[in-house]
This record gives C-alpha cells, structure tokens and sequence, in this order.
C-alpha cells in the first residue's frame, strides 16, 4: 500500500503521485507520468493562473517539445476528470494566459480529517505554492484567505478575548499549517520520484541528496541583458542598449563562449522575468546583467554576472569613466566576464575586441545611435535615418571600419525594404559595395566587414566565388556570430555545401532560440538541402514562437507544404496572410494549378507580374517551369540573368526549376553564373 502521507485529495479524485494513479468511486485510472506531473504542479499552485511556457519549463524541461504537448495534457487530464472545458469542475483555461486548478486541494489525510463547524475547512482551500529552491516564503494574507478584521483580530490578539474565538483561530492556524506542510511534502515528493538523484562528498563520505538536475545548460554559455538606463532620461536609452550589444558582440568574439543572440536576450527588456526563468528559455548557464547612468561626457557602468543555475553572484563590478573610454570599458568587462567563468582565452581577443573601433566619443555615439535604431526600422524614412546615423560616425571618424561595415548592411537592406529597382538599386548598392571594401581595407580582422561585403557581393553582383571567401573569412574571425552563423548557412547550402551550411544555420537557431527568423532560415536552408520533413518541423518550432503571426514565416511555410505535396495546406498558408496575400500572388499561382484551379491560378500570375514587373523574373521561370511551360520558363530565367537578378543565388538547387534542368539553356545560366564548386 503507498503511504498515504504522499495522497492527494483534488476535489472527488484521490491522486497517488507515486503510482501515476487517480480514483473516485471504486474506479483507478492510470495516467501518463509527465500527465501527473502537469496536474501536480497546477495543484501545488492551486487558485494561481500558470502560463504554458511555465508548464513546458516545469514538466518537459530537458526535452524540447511544442506547447501542443501542454494542450494534450490538459485535453487527457479533462477527459480523465469529466471535466466540462466550458464549464470546468477542475482545471479553467483563461485564454491567452494559461490555466488554473479551481478544485479544492488537500493532503488525503489532512481532507478525511474532522474539523470543527464553526472553523474554515482546510480540505476547500487550495494549496499554496510551493517554494522554489532556496526561496524562503512568509505565509500572509490572500484573497482566499483574508487576513483577520473586527473582533477576529482582537481575538487573535487580545489574552481576555474569549476561549471560543481564540481556540477557532487556533484550529485555523493548525489547519493551514498542515496543508502548507502538506504541500511542501508533496512537492518534495514529487522530486524524489520523478528527478534524478545526485550525490555530494561531505567529510569524505557521499551522502546521497535528492535535488532536482532538470536544467543543465552548456559550459561556458552566457546571455547578456539589456543595460538598464539610468539616466533619467529616456532618450539616452538608445546608449544603454547599444552598449549592451557591443558588448554582447565582444563576448561572442570569444569562441569558448557560446553567447545567446541579441534578438532572443533583448526580448526580455522591460518583462518582470528573473534570471532563472530567462536561463532557461535561452538555454544558458550565466547571466550578464548591469545598468548604464550617462551625464554628460561620463558615465557609470554597473555589471554583475550571475551563476543561473545555483542563483549565485559570480562577478560584479562599477566603472565610472569618460565617454571616450567605452570602448576600452567594454573589453575590461567582456575580460573580466571569461575570467568569472573560467574561459581560457586561446588567443589575444582582447586585441581583436578593438578591432575596428574608434575612440572618438562623438563618432561613438553616433554609432551606438543608429545601432540600436536598426532594430526598430519600420518605414523607409526610418531606414534612411539609420544610414545618415552612420555616414555621421565615419565623417566623425574616417578610420571606423565597424560603422562602415554596418552602414554597408543597412543600405543593403534598405534595396529590399524599399523595393527599389533600376538605375536607383545600382546606385545604393555600389555605396553599400564601397563601404563594405572600406571596412575591409581599414581593418582585415573585422568579422562585420566581410560579412557586409559577402552580402553584396551575393545580392547584386552574383559574384558567388568572392562571396564564398568573404562568408568563410567571416565564419573563422567569429564562428559564434549570429548573423553570420544564419547568412552563411543559407548561403552555404545555395552553394551546394549542404552539410557546412546546415550545421551554421542550426547553430544560429541555438544560440537565438527565441527569434522566428533563426528558424525561418534554418527552415529555409533545410527545404533547399531538400530535407522536407526536418523543414517542416523548423518551420513548426519558428510559428510557435508567434502563433498569431502567420506572415512572419509564410515565404518558406508555403514552400515547404508545396514540396511535401500538401497543396491545400499550402493555399491555407497563402490565403491567410491576411492583407499581405497581395505579395503571395506567386505562391497562389503554384497552389491553385496543383489544386486544378487553372484560372485562378493565371489570375494570381498576372496580379503578381503586376505588382512585380521584371523584378519577379525568378519567381516568374519557378512559376512555369511548374506549370510545365519550359519555353515560357527559360525566357525568364535568361531576362533574370539579364537583369542580374539577386533570387538567381538559388538556381543550384531550386527544386522549383527542376523541370529546366536538362534544358541546354538553362544550363548555360548556370555557367554564366560561375557556381564554386
């Protein structure tokens, strides 16, 4: 027989945790043991909302699953109990906030106690939460059990209060000091049964300890948050958080480090999210932390580094320096950082963390400025601003390779963005051309400026060749790079070096778990290596990320489907982009004609052309050569190259074109391209 001790009462249901078991009226009813341990933890947060990324981290900590694996828990929980989702007995679903155990909660002994009449019954009060590790927790008043008023509290509180009142808050106390007990058992049960068991050495002796291991990230991996202005002064935040990523930046230079990515760390600024929590959703084991307090050309830097997974400080420090020292500044910190964490530095990276830098404050600032604004670029005056932030930095400082680097990107990305073509895309391109070569030149060593320039060797002048050796330089200057990591992935596999380019975009995808776009370019690499099955599951990781933003990752969703032969699916994915449907008129051509919907199908083709003219030319020849219209498909594949069409990156292994690929004429596109080999 189990010990009861370890028995809970859930409204009607005795629930054995140690037998995954539950039964009410002479029926047992085995449940699944990660089933158990969802209902378990609801209930030692009994009457509490508890969101389903808590769930995920509580129940399935060390495996990676979707949040669909929390709504089937709850879906057989329901089913087991009887429960009526609209009209719940035990367990409520509050959408877009997660779920409560509104059953009464009690120890099993505790509820088939006798309790006097005129007490508040334990057994219809819901259980406390349990403390975490190491929290220490004061009992006080809530709404479900409000603190003593009128003559209560006299009694509570008065020695010539009468017997009756004084023994009725007595047997209170007694009774909810048993189901806070209870609780914490509970808990500590659950631990033991279903976490591992380690041991520890004390006075030569290994005494065995049950402590739960469910979060063991990789050695020597680091997030580093958002700084927190102090400045009173919330313009100067653009400085705080700029700072913040250079310094992130310098720290991923280091390749013993493996640093969470900028998208995924910054996603938590201005969320109440403690360290433990934030370890967790980004899978690391250290924590950097700090604030920024700027007046006038000083300022004051307060960084603390915190060991997540025993919650414990392990560096901390204030610096008060003038402006025209921050770059130095962070070196120090990004040092003494690898020092707390115990890296030995293979090399001088400290010397490589200056690379390309300035040491001019106005210059600096100016940097740090457009910087950050980067990440807000919503509209084309936006952008535009971002550039002039940097063509200021290099008037400032003509030797800052990094700000020519980064103005080489934003106007690379302003092409796109602002969709232009023609005489006015050349002329943008060759300053993005020109400031990539300017960081090159000025500094060899700078990881950013190799990058800027592989991307505008690929995007505009098809010069694969050159563009391969600029990817490749960058990936070995800073292998742990994000955005390198993700570009030369994608890049990698349109080359045909499948394996290397994978690898980096899952490596990109690990170190910004928490960045719909790390996994819509995994996705993306994955469908052109033609692993279809493994594409749909990135994509699926990426849109659960955003569930409510389906045009997010729509490009390579609709692909994928394609591939996989799901044609309706695929028109779910194109049709629901809402007002955005207008840029997939393409994906509506190839969907409809699979569906037998011809004329639609050539309806989405001339909207398309209409809204594209000959910048769609790829898209165009996929379109064809799908429909079986191999004439059709050739004379825009040649108007592309004629154009110098950037989509011609993908024509190594564009399945969509697979139908041309025998075609002398498509084949001699291709040896106009110059592929390396």
């Amino acid at each position: 027989m189990p010990d009861e001790s370890r028995v809970l009462r859930i409204g009607d249901w005795r629930v054995d945790p140690e037998l995954d078991e539950l039964s009410r009226e002479g029926r047992t009813i085995r449940v699944e043991p990660r089933t158990m341990q969802l209902l378990l933890y609801l209930a030692a947060r009994a009457g509490r909302v508890v969101d389903v990324p808590q769930l995920l981290d509580a129940v399935w900590s060390n495996v990676v699953v979707t949040q669909g694996s929390v709504y089937q828990a709850v879906a057989e929980l329901r089913r087991v109990l009887g429960d009526d989702r609209e009209h719940p007995s035990y367990i409520e679903n509050l959408p877009r906030r997660g779920y409560r155990l509104i059953a009464p909660v009690a120890p099993w002994n505790a509820a088939s106690s006798a309790v006097p009449s005129d007490s508040t019954a334990a057994d219809s009060s819901p259980m406390p939460s349990a403390p975490t590790p190491g929290e220490v927790r004061s009992v006080s008043a809530s709404p479900e059990r409000p603190a003593h008023t009128g003559t209560e509290a006299v009694a509570a509180a008065s020695p010539l209060a009468s017997g009756r009142l004084r023994r009725s808050a007595v047997l209170r106390g007694i009774a909810l000091a048993a189901v806070i007990v209870a609780g914490i058992a509970l808990v500590a049960f659950w631990r033991v049964h279903h976490m591992p068991v380690t041991g520890v050495r004390v006075a030569g002796k290994t005494e065995v300890l049950a402590t739960p291991v469910t979060f063991a990230p990789p050695p020597h991996s680091i997030a580093v948050l958002p700084f927190v202005n102090m400045s009173g002064d919330k313009e100067q935040e653009y400085f705080s958080d700029g700072l913040s990523e250079e310094l992130l930046n310098d720290l991923s230079r280091i390749n013993e480090l493996q640093v969470a990515a900028r998208t995924s760390s910054f996603s938590f600024k201005g969320k109440d999210a403690d360290i433990g929590t934030i370890a967790r959703k980004l899978n690391v084991g250290a924590v950097l932390e700090g604030s920024v307090r700027r007046s006038g050309h000083t300022v004051r830097i307060t960084a603390q580094l915190n060991n997540a997974v025993t919650g414990f400080h392990l560096w901390s420090q204030t610096y008060d320096r003038n402006i025209g020292d921050v770059l130095q500044l962070q070196t120090e910190i990004a040092s003494a950082v690898a020092s707390a964490l115990k890296v030995t530095l293979l090399r001088d990276v400290v010397a490589e963390m200056r690379v390309g830098g300035t040491r001019n404050p106005a210059a600096y600032d100016a940097y740090l400025r457009s910087a950050s604004a980067y990440w807000q670029v919503v509209s084309d005056s936006d952008a535009r601003s971002v550039i002039a932030g940097y063509q200021e930095a290099v008037r400032l400082d003509p030797n800052f390779a990094l700000a020519y680097a980064e103005m080489s990107v934003a106007l690379n990305r302003y092409v796109t963005n602002a969709h232009l073509q023609g005489p006015a895309a050349d002329d943008v391109h060759r300053q993005a051309q020109a400031s990539a070569l300017k960081a090159v030149a000025l500094a060899p060593e700078l990881a950013e400026g190799h990058l800027a320039l592989a991307i505008v060797q690929c995007v505009k002048f098809l010069d694969f060749a050159r563009a391969n050796e600029e990817f490749e330089r960058a990936m070995a200057l800073a292998p742990g790079n994000v955005r390198v990591l993700s570009d030369y992935g994608q890049f990698a596999v349109e080359m045909g070096h499948t394996d290397a380019g994978i690898a980096a975009a899952r490596r990109a995808a690990t170190l910004d778990p928490l960045n719909v776009v790390s996994y819509g370019k995994l996705s993306g690499a994955l469908w052109l290596a033609r692993r279809y099955d493994e594409a749909l599951a990135a994509y699926q990781d990426g849109l659960s990320l955003q569930p409510k933003n389906p045009t997010l990752l729509a490009d390579v969703g609709q692909l994928i489907y394609y591939a996989l032969g799901d044609f309706e699916k695929m028109r779910v994915v194109c049709e629901g982009v809402g007002e955005a449907v207008k840029d997939f008129q393409d994906c509506l051509a190839l969907a409809y004609h699979k569906l037998g919907r011809q004329a639609d199908a050539e309806t989405a083709l001339a909207r398309f052309k209409a809204l594209d003219g000959n910048a769609g030319a790829v898209a165009y020849a996929e379109i064809y050569a799908q429909w079986g219209n191999t004439p059709n498909a050739l004379e825009w594949l040649e108007t592309a190259l004629q154009l110098r069409d950037p989509n011609l990156q993908y024509l190594k292994v564009d399945s969509l074109l697979d139908p041309l690929r025998s075609e002398p004429r498509f084949q001699a596109v291709m040896r106009e391209l110059k592929f390396p080999q």
